[in-house]
């Protein structure tokens, strides 16, 4: 007889031991309080393979008094629904079905109008997962009767949680007397490799665990290079905590800060094959910001769309929308006067005494302001010609001191020339 896989093994029987999603069952979220309260709605579980989806689906199922069935929409048909409906209000199932439906997209419309009936009058309980967007793959009457909850990749950190809990019950169970050693390497490189599918992560680590001979101390030695064998992924040398983390987002940077987009691409292609998905992000982001900052503002909300929507699709089909993101960063005109504006501030805020705000900058909206001379001098520009007019903003302190510094570069000097025209500044 075959054996279940480990990831099936080893399920989670509580919400507890689930990695992951936290966002819907961490304590006080939607998704633990209605399993808790066991007054379970109609659900679909929409997200990537080897997130939980099922696993929460079986904990669910668990805690109510409702008959489980579960059917593949790949291969079930209209004739496997009609079985379970027969068994309703039968001793088979006297309260009712929890229909676990996976991979629903695959049903067609007739397929899922044939489960309405009987979720409408409680009779089925439907869980349905889809790696696909609900609101594409789904019929409309099965979407408005139930609740959508989206779930996300699982991070490399919560992947190794997962790994060391079967390493563990690995070693109470069927490997009882081995010891199960995993170099802290190997299980780094099992769970960045999984690309955030813990199924995946599971499934490496029992393929190591298989082809190593135990030695004399009846001990099982899993290395990197068995890790490296068993993902069937080569390691980088990466460690997300260490130099050549640093080091490869430095060079990132710098290569687009240079406007080198073969080199930006290269490093973009690096921290993709590690699976660091977060650090990519965050690095785009903060690019944006500061090395192409005002020079062309809208890279910002660019850049952030398209780390959204990495984030939505998750690895291998984010490298597109990220690619996409380093090429326009690169190719665009670049300037730091926002970084070395706010950086200069900061600086006088903590090594000078910049000194107290001018009196008509101070709030007026209370009684009794105009006593205490507050706001009582101060000019409102949308009143004056252009909604400009000359009056002292900084403290008497750094009176004349001067922050910002216009980028040359076609955005800033268009602003520049506006601004010293309306001022008088032009002359």
């Amino acid at each position: 007889m075959a054996k279940t896989p480990l990831a099936d093994r080893i399920r989670p029987n509580t919400l507890d031991d689930v990695v992951g999603q936290r966002h819907l069952i961490g304590e006080g979220k939607i998704l633990r309080n209605i399993i808790e309260k066991n007054e379970i709605p109609n659900m679909i579980f929409y997200g990537p393979s080897g997130v939980g989806k099922t696993t929460i689906a079986n904990i669910i199922a668990s805690r109510t008094g409702k008959t489980l069935k579960k059917l593949n929409a790949t291969t079930a048909s209209v004739t496997d629904i009609r079985d379970i409906t027969a068994s309703l209000d039968s001793f088979l199932a006297p309260d009712g079905v929890l229909l676990y439906l996976d991979e629903i997209q695959n049903f067609n419309k007739k397929q899922q109008q044939s489960l309405l009936e009987f979720m409408e009058n409680g009779k089925i309980t439907l869980i349905a997962s889809t790696t696909e967007n609900p609101y594409f793959y789904i019929y409309n009457a099965v979407l408005s009767r139930s609740l959508v909850f989206e779930f996300l990749d699982i991070s490399a950190d919560d992947i190794e949680t997962a790994l060391k809990r079967a390493v563990e019950i690995l070693s109470e169970d069927e490997y009882k007397g081995f010891t199960i050693d995993i170099d802290s390497d190997a299980l780094t490189h099992l769970a960045q490799s999984a690309n955030g599918d813990v199924r995946k992560a599971l499934n490496s680590l029992e393929a190591a665990v298989l082809s190593v001979t135990p030695d004399k101390d009846r001990v099982i030695h899993i290395d990197i290079e068995t890790a490296e064998e068993a993902a069937q992924k080569k390691s980088l040398k990466y460690d997300k905590d260490g130099d050549s983390h640093y080091n490869i987002l430095s060079a990132f940077q710098k290569s687009i800060r240079g406007s080198d987009p073969d080199a930006a691409i290269h490093y973009l292609a690096r921290l993709i094959a590690a699976g660091d998905l977060i650090s990519i992000c965050r690095r785009l982001q903060v690019i944006a910001a500061e090395d192409i900052g005002l020079a062309y503002p809208q890279a910002i909300s660019i850049v952030n769309a398209c780390v959204a929507m990495a984030e939505r699709l998750g690895l291998p089909e984010a490298r597109i929308p990220l690619a996409d993101a380093v090429i326009l960063l690169v190719t665009a005109p670049k300037s730091n006067s926002g970084i070395c504006a706010i950086d200069a501030a900061l600086s006088d805020i903590e090594h000078t005494d910049t000194g107290d705000i001018p009196k008509h900058l101070k709030d007026s909206h209370y009684g009794g302001s105009k006593k205490l001379g507050n706001g009582v001098e101060y000019k409102y520009p949308h009143s004056y010609e252009n909604h400009y007019v000359k009056q002292q903003y900084l403290p008497d302190n750094i009176v004349n001191k001067k922050y910002y510094k216009y980028g040359n570069n076609k955005t800033e000097m268009a602003e520049k020339a506006y601004w010293d025209r309306i001022k008088g500044e032009d002359k």
